[in-house]
């Protein structure tokens, strides 16, 4: 016969639980409101300094592997749909939406995903303060052989890369906590 004996910590003490979930929330907005500062900042700089497609190579021995290019995205991260920015818009909105509810469901210890989530909303809503403010987006990042991209872009591509590892590693871990479950009776157990 199952007993309950005891409550979950936040039936026990919500008073406690209260300054915990506001922590995970202000941790969400700082690296949101950095990441956007830190892009609309580089932007600028951007916008002052150089013409629309002018290149700037900041050191002599990158040339012809990296500079800095101003180029205008009305397309998606790296230039890609150039024809649908408004799309791109609403879909900035939407995650944005999606982030913040994932979130809500995310356990306390979930310190990295809570930054990669950041990551993602600050480098979406950076790209869509362009397109509202001025109808593209400003790229200027240029390592050649690949599309002009900005910071929002490189954010929301280490974002996902960090959940993404981070729930895998999840998994794995999970798998390993299995009893009976070993590498070797993974292996064996996948089809060829």
């Amino acid at each position: 016969m199952f007993i309950e004996t005891a409550s979950s910590p936040e039936e026990e003490k919500p008073e406690a639980y209260a300054p915990a979930v506001l922590v995970h929330w202000l941790f969400l907005l700082a690296v949101t409101a950095i990441t956007i500062l830190v892009d609309q900042f580089s932007k600028w700089l951007v916008v002052r300094n150089l013409e629309y497609r002018e290149s700037w190579v900041f050191w002599s021995l990158l040339e012809g592997i990296f500079d800095f290019t101003y180029t205008r995205n009305t397309g998606a991260a790296f230039g890609m749909g150039q024809e649908f920015s408004n799309v791109f818009l609403i879909v900035a909105f939407i995650v944005t939406g999606v982030i913040i509810y994932y979130h809500r469901q995310l356990p306390a210890d979930m310190w990295i995903v809570r930054a990669a989530l950041g990551l993602m909303m600050g480098g979406a809503i950076g790209n869509a303060i362009d397109r509202i403010l001025r109808g593209y987006v400003v790229d200027f990042l240029h390592l050649h052989g690949w599309p002009i991209f900005n910071l929002a872009d490189s954010a929301i591509v280490i974002g996902v890369a960090a959940w993404v590892v981070v729930l895998w590693w999840q998994e794995r871990q999970e798998n390993a906590a299995r009893p009976g479950r070993t590498e070797a009776s993974e292996e064996s157990s996948e089809p060829s």
